[in-house]
């Protein structure tokens, strides 16, 4: 208990520390176009979720970047499973996973713009993000399992699914769930960032790009600690579930 407790205090130190930079910075500046200071960012950040549209605003945002999310962990771990399987596929997905990963997001927003609906560009690119991500770690977790242990399946006549659920899912899941948790946070920053450039309906990164437009620099302030705070849950969310399915685990083999 008394390790939370410094933990706690300790955070509580660096926080404060970094606000009152944060007020320093805006003292010395004097300019409230140019660095506003702390409470008027929580002023702007109170009108900004007192509004009607807020909640919606938020919840269509995070429908956009966990929906990329989801698609996109399907498609990396189906890709590692056949690129496991199939040599060659391995060989031809190699080239595009490396440039997904290599090229700025930016270039494939502008790029998706042209093919897709602006609602559907955040999604997208979320998703796009999220794959090689997921196909990586999922295939070094399939590669990394244990030898011994798919032998004692086979000599156990264990059947494909048997051997997938006893075997290789213990073995992907941890990387699996580190791979996650990175991916998550790729998700919501290339999500928000497509909605800067999108400017679809009902969108934090439109509300960040007209605050912008109309020099409105404490509401832009007040939008960014909103895709902080919102970054911050996902991830505690995401390791929450992780320790939960451990449990879960221990708690079915016990």
């Amino acid at each position: 208990m008394s390790r939370r407790r410094n933990n706690l205090i300790t955070k509580i130190l660096v926080f404060l520390f970094w606000i009152g930079v944060w007020t320093a910075a805006s003292l010395a500046v004097h300019q409230e176009l140019l660095i506003p200071a702390p409470w008027t960012v929580v002023f702007h950040l109170y009108n900004i979720i007192r509004k009607g549209t807020f909640l919606k605003v938020v919840l269509t945002s995070l429908m956009r970047v966990l929906g990329g999310f989801a698609c996109g962990c399907a498609a990396g771990i189906i890709l590692a499973v056949l690129c496991c399987v199939s040599p060659v596929l391995d060989a031809l997905l190699y080239p595009p996973v490396r440039i997904i990963s290599a090229i700025p997001v930016t270039s494939f927003i502008i790029l998706v713009m042209l093919w897709l609906p602006y609602t559907y560009v955040p999604v997208f690119i979320a998703a796009l993000l999220v794959t090689p991500v997921i196909f990586g770690n999922v295939q070094a977790g399939i590669r990394e399992t244990d030898r011994s242990l798919l032998e004692v399946a086979r000599i156990y006549r264990f059947g494909r699914r048997k051997t997938l659920t006893k075997v290789y899912v213990p073995s992907v899941l941890p990387y699996f769930s580190s791979g996650a948790l990175t991916a998550l946070g790729l998700a919501w920053k290339a999500g928000i960032a497509a909605e800067v450039l999108a400017l679809p309906k009902n969108a934090i990164g439109s509300g960040m790009y007209y605050s912008k437009l109309y020099l409105e620099t404490a509401d832009l302030f007040a939008w960014t600690v909103i895709v902080i705070i919102f970054s911050f849950c996902l991830e505690k969310l995401v390791q929450y579930l992780m320790r939960k399915g451990k449990q879960e685990e221990k708690h079915n083999e016990s």
